[in-house]
């Protein structure tokens, strides 16, 4: 019986997803990247974003993806509101830098406002203790070119000055998951 029942725990342990994303109360992996917003690309450091007031870091799978898109688009159509509230926000994702320079400028996704930085090796992504996923080599986005990187699960982390975090978000529709994420640094 005892067999029987550490098998199944173990078989359940298995079949769940694992969810070790950085939690409220941790410290922020502190990060410098490569980031575009409109198009051009700059220099990006959370150390100096904080300085400034919390941050919105939100990890996404890959530019010009569907769910992506509705992410960025509605990350861009509420800019002015998390600005409002002293926040800043920056998308990281694995995609090249060239890959986020268009998608920065994009009028229907970003459009102008809203930077994004690369990840190319995942190792931003790994410091936060989030999962990547392998990609299919022959997958396409929204354009129809080819995407040729893996996938960071999307979560959104927010970032109080201090370098805490004060909130994570997951396992929500894009919409919802920035609506949250609006709602947590208006609550601050």
């Amino acid at each position: 019986m005892k067999n029987y029942l550490f098998g199944f725990l173990a078989s359940l342990a298995v079949a769940l997803p694992s969810y070790a994303a950085l939690q409220a109360g941790d410290d922020a992996p502190l990060f410098e990247a490569t980031a575009s917003l409109a198009g051009e690309a700059m220099d990006f450091s959370l150390r100096d974003a904080l300085d400034e007031g919390p941050v919105v870091v939100y990890f996404y799978p890959s530019a010009y993806t569907r769910g992506c898109n509705i992410q960025a688009r509605e990350f861009a159509d509420n800019m002015e509101a998390f600005n409002a509230a002293g926040a800043s926000v920056i998308g990281v994702s694995l995609d090249s830098i060239e890959r986020l320079n268009d998608f920065s400028a994009d009028p229907e996704y970003c459009a102008g406002k809203l930077a994004v930085a690369s990840d190319a090796s995942g190792e931003i992504a790994r410091s936060y203790d989030l999962n990547i996923r392998e990609g299919n080599p022959e997958a396409t986005d929204t354009r129809g070119i080819t995407i040729g990187h893996d996938f960071v699960e999307r979560t959104t982390f927010i970032v109080t000055s201090d370098g805490k975090i004060a909130q994570t978000i997951s396992d929500l529709a894009p919409a919802e998951n920035v609506l949250q994420a609006l709602e947590a640094v208006q609550s601050q």
